[in-house]
């Protein structure tokens, strides 16, 4: 089984990153050996999990399973709320039920800045990327007051923020902050998650139909031209066929202007400033 073409995004640390990948978020600990099994299959190398999808063991044997070489997938995992006093002892547990002796991308998974224990927790994030265990080391959720604090802090600069962006939420100001700093912007529910009519937008759909695309394939398009790494998700094989067949045509000037447009800074997700499920 062959990779499928898709284009590497060079981190701040001078790894490589696909640019798009499989995130399962929200898939069933039953569902998701197939999907990554299907995914890894159809040509995915890149696979986004966390310890709080409480999917990692299945990741880790449809990994196992696919005979792929390790050094071929790119595979990240995330820092739970209630782990972050203990970072070490948790990535330790997240890399057991993986079955792997390391990850590819750590991330820890939200800011929590009333607790203040992101900064703790990245300190320990760097003596684990230091071991070799995790070759790069991040955030997800984290705005720019709480990525600033631990760049001045630590001096480490994290190599990705995960954050909810769609064309509906553009975070223009984080994202133009982590284009300064050289932080790579993946982004979670880039078509919204399907809580919108984003995808019926008269700007997408006359995209797709200029192009011969589907409205998701154009707004995933309008992502990586941005260079930023996606995780549509899906549980079903066609999709993530369709999702990567994003990389053989390019909008044009007024077409991501179009889109960019859209913008109505309107979010699906829980605020990063706020959020602190235990």
């Amino acid at each position: 089984m062959s990779a499928l073409q898709i284009p590497n995004i060079t981190l701040n640390d001078g790894r490589g990153i696909p640019q798009l990948g499989l995130g399962v978020f929200k898939v069933e600990p039953g569902e998701t050996e197939r999907l990554v099994s299907e995914a890894l299959e159809a040509g995915y190398r890149h696979i986004d999990t966390a310890s709080y999808y409480r999917n990692e063991a299945e990741v880790g044997r449809a990994i196992a399973a696919s005979g792929i070489d390790r050094d071929e997938i790119f595979v990240t995992t995330k820092l739970w709320n209630t782990d972050q006093p203990r970072p070490r002892e948790a990535f330790d547990e997240s890399l057991d039920r993986l079955g792997l002796d390391r990850v590819d991308l750590f991330l820890i998974h939200w800011p929590q800045p009333e607790r203040g224990e992101a900064l703790g927790a990245w300190r320990s994030l760097i003596e684990i990327a230091e071991s070799g265990r995790a070759t790069s080391i991040g955030v997800s959720n984290f705005e720019i007051e709480h990525l600033q604090q631990l760049i001045d802090e630590t001096g480490v600069v994290p190599a990705v923020d995960q954050i909810e962006l769609h064309p509906l939420h553009q975070r223009r100001e984080l994202a133009d902050f982590c284009r300064a700093q050289d932080i790579a912007v993946e982004a979670w529910g880039p078509l919204s998650q399907g809580k919108s009519d984003l995808l019926e937008r008269p700007e997408i759909v006359a995209a797709a139909e200029a192009h011969g695309k589907t409205p998701a394939q154009v707004v995933l398009r309008w992502h990586v031209q941005q260079q930023r790494i996606v995780f549509p998700k899906t549980s079903r094989r066609e999709r993530l066929l369709e999702n990567a067949a994003i990389f053989d045509f390019a909008l044009s000037d007024a077409e991501l202007a179009a889109i960019d447009a859209l913008d109505e800074q309107r979010g699906f997700g829980p605020d990063p400033r706020a959020f602190n499920d235990r």
